[in-house]
């Protein structure tokens, strides 16, 4: 809430990083199950990484802005993207030793709870990153009216 929010170690989308971390826990041992963990995160690691460089390319903090509640998005301090892969790291340790059923209830919870509080969260993130809708941006910006 604010165009300081990225500057922060963790903010309200700290909580989608957690969410990558389960995410590419499961895409990873998907797609390599006899790799070792830590090269699967190794993996979770460069993609997260990427996407904390794209992220803060000038084209996406450009996109971002242009939905409604990302007005004045400067980008993420180095500080927050580290703390973003560290959160990703997290959720990817979690996601190996929780069931899947447990996961899949945090991931519920997390984004039903950031739905309530910020009225974003990974899905939306990702929804108005790609294709944004104007109900979703509309109901997104009643609640900081």
């Amino acid at each position: 809430m604010g165009p300081e929010n990225s500057q922060q170690l963790t903010e309200w989308y700290t909580v989608s990083h957690i969410l990558h971390g389960f995410i590419f826990f499961w895409l990873a041992t998907l797609m390599w199950p006899k790799a070792p963990w830590g090269m699967r995160l190794m993996i979770a690691m460069g993609v997260e990484i990427g996407w904390e460089l794209l992220e803060n390319s000038p084209a996406i903090i450009d996109r971002y802005r242009q939905t409604g509640l990302a007005q004045g998005y400067v980008g993420d301090s180095i500080l927050n993207s580290i703390s973003d892969t560290i959160a990703m790291a997290a959720g990817f340790y979690a996601a190996w030793r929780l069931p899947v059923r447990l996961s899949l209830f945090i991931i519920i919870a997390a984004e039903l709870i950031s739905l309530y509080f910020i009225r974003d969260g990974l899905i939306l993130n990702v929804i108005n990153l790609l294709w944004p809708l104007d109900f979703i941006q509309t109901w997104q910006v009643g609640a900081a009216q």
